[in-house]
C-alpha cells in the first residue's frame, strides 16, 4: 500500500515540483496551501508523512507542527520541515516545533527522498517477512499472497493486513478500537464501524475456501480467529 504524503506548500510551482517527485518515488500526493486546507486534509485523508513548508501565509509551518504535536489524533504523523532558513537556530526551533527532520532549500529531490524514506522506515511498522501458515491458510507477507489448500486468495491491503494481524494474534478477542489501533494506526481517523465492513470483505473473501467462519463475532466484545472452532457466521 503506497504511502500518503501530504505537500503543505503556498507556492504553486515548489507545490507541483515536490509532488512530482513524491509519484515518482512510488508514494502518494496529497497537497495543501496552508494550514487551513492541511487540516482539512489531514482530517480526511490522515497521511502518512507531512512534508510542512516553514512560511505559509496566515499560520507558520512551526505554528502547524506544534498544534499536529499538541492534537492526540496527530501526534505522531511524521512531519519533514521545508524552509530557506539555513541558520542553525532555526533548524533547532523548526525540530523543536516537533519536526521530525529538517531540510533545508534548495535540495536535490534524491535527498529529499531519501529523507522521506528514512523517517517513514522509523514510523510506519513492516509486516515481518515469515510466512504463516495455521489451518490450510497460508500468507506470505513478502509476496503479499494468501493461499488455502493451495489455491490463492484476493485480498485488498487493508484486509491483508487485518488477517496478518489476526494469524498472529489467535484465539484472542479483539475490540474494534484495538483493532483500528493495531491494523489501521493510532493516527487514521476512522469510524469503529469500519472495522466491520473489512471484517465482511474478509470473510467474503475466505468463503469459497469455508474458512469465513475462522473470524469469529464475539457480541458486544469485538472479533476472534479461531481455526480450532471454525464455524460459518450466521
Amino acid at each position: 500500500m503506497k504511502a500518503k504524503i501530504l505537500i503543505v506548500e503556498d507556492e504553486p510551482a515548489i507545490q507541483e515540483l515536490l509532488a512530482f517527485n513524491v509519484v515518482q518515488a512510488g508514494f502518494l500526493a496529497l497537497r495543501a496551501e496552508d494550514g487551513e486546507s492541511a487540516w482539512r486534509q489531514i482530517r480526511s485523508i490522515a497521511p502518512d508523512l507531512i512534508l510542512l513548508d516553514w512560511m505559509l501565509p496566515n499560520t507558520s509551518g512551526v505554528v502547524l507542527a506544534k498544534q499536529l504535536r499538541a492534537d492526540a489524533r496527530t501526534k505522531d504523523i511524521p512531519i519533514i520541515m521545508l524552509t530557506a532558513r539555513g541558520d542553525e537556530r532555526d533548524k533547532i526551533l523548526g525540530l523543536e516545533s516537533g519536526a521530525d527532520d529538517y531540510i533545508t532549500k534548495p535540495f536535490s529531490p534524491r535527498e529529499l527522498m531519501a529523507r522521506i524514506r528514512a523517517v517513514l522506515r522509523r514510523h510506519i511498522p513492516v509486516l515481518p517477512d515469515e510466512t504463516i501458515t495455521t489451518g490450510g491458510l497460508e500468507l506470505s507477507p513478502t509476496n503479499h499472497r494468501v493461499s488455502a489448500q493451495g489455491n490463492n486468495i484476493e485480498l485488498g491491503p487493508t484486509e491483508f493486513r487485518l488477517l496478518h494481524f489476526f494469524m498472529t494474534h489467535p484465539e484472542r478477542v479483539y475490540s474494534r478500537t484495538q483493532l483500528l489501533d493495531q491494523v489501521w494506526g493510532t493516527q487514521v481517523f476512522v469510524e469503529e464501524r469500519t472495522v466491520d465492513v473489512h471484517i465482511r470483505r474478509l470473510r467474503a473473501a475466505l468463503e469459497p475456501a469455508e474458512l469465513d467462519g475462522v473470524i469469529q463475532t464475539v457480541r458486544g466484545s469485538g472479533y476472534r480467529f479461531s481455526i480450532s472452532s471454525n464455524q460459518r457466521p450466521v
